[in-house]
């Protein structure tokens, strides 16, 4: 067996903004004040690791005592912006055909390895109709750790308690857009796998030492190739 872990943002979809957006009004639900958040460093970034870092950048002497409840509204934020992600983002080319062509394969369990808390996954998902084609309960997620590679294990310990897959370190597999996406993997002994949609070009990924890197994922066969299920 094979596991294969999606990141989201600028791998499976792009959200026009809007997560980012979410930060912000949840930071004013909980506090009472807007701030700006046009220069908040997210891409690799985990949820619980962008809180902090918000918080401590903008609520001085508070602490991460705070944090469970950002989280909550920071979901309740996205929440109200569902529609918009659906109408101005979308999925990434070739992202629908991609995640079409491993859950055909008998040999392939698929989910998510994301900074994103459990529910805002889901819902960024849902928006575009892919949450249908990876096992959502069984993801490393933003809210159970906010070291990325921390996320690996989990993923792999929940994919053998709820479905009775074990699989090794070595048959796992993320597949990113960010260079923390490639250190999660290689911290936690797993297949990485860079592709140049988001932020980072080809090159920079390069790089990062990951074992394969894509411009994209239009070509389905360079996918599965990269992933080494094909």
């Amino acid at each position: 067996m094979r596991l294969v872990l999606w990141d989201i943002d600028g791998t499976l979809v792009h959200t026009a903004g809007h997560g980012r957006h979410a930060f912000g009004e949840a930071f004013a639900a909980v506090f009472g004040r807007e701030i700006d958040v046009t220069a908040l460093e997210m891409a690799g970034r985990t949820d619980h690791s962008i809180t902090h870092a918000l918080l401590e950048a903008n609520a001085a002497g508070e602490d991460d005592s705070h944090l469970p409840r950002m989280l909550e509204e920071l979901n309740a934020a996205l929440e109200g912006r569902r529609e918009r992600i659906a109408a101005e983002g979308w999925a990434m080319p070739g992202s629908l055909e991609a995640l079409e062509a491993l859950a055909g394969r008998p040999e392939v369990v698929q989910s998510l390895l994301t900074g994103n808390i459990e529910p805002n996954a889901a819902l960024k998902l849902s928006a575009f109709g892919l949450d249908r084609l990876v096992d959502l309960e069984i993801g490393g997620y933003g809210s159970h750790h906010g070291v990325r590679a921390e996320l690996v294990d989990i993923a792999r310990e929940k994919a053998a308690r709820l479905r009775g897959i074990e699989v090794d370190p070595a048959d796992t597999v993320l597949i990113g857009d960010t260079p923390l996406d490639v250190e999660a993997a290689r911290g936690a002994g797993a297949r990485a796998v860079a592709v140049a949609s988001g932020p980072y070009g080809v090159e920079e990924l390069e790089r990062t030492g990951a074992d394969a890197v894509l411009a994209d994922l239009r070509d389905t066969a360079a996918v599965l190739q990269a992933l080494a299920v094909d």
